[in-house]
């Protein structure tokens, strides 16, 4: 039985990266996060 071969932290972000390209809905659901995060700041300020 073969090891899997360990991936390093830059091809994990590769690879992350390009399955967000494919995946459109993913991409509003961290926009909407990312959003309300920001709105949350401006309110402290």
């Amino acid at each position: 039985m073969n090891k899997p071969k360990k991936r390093s932290f830059a091809e994990l972000v590769k690879e992350n990266k390009l399955e967000l390209l494919r995946n459109p809905e993913a991409i509003e659901k961290i926009e909407e996060r990312l959003e309300k995060k920001h709105l949350i700041k401006q309110k402290s300020i």
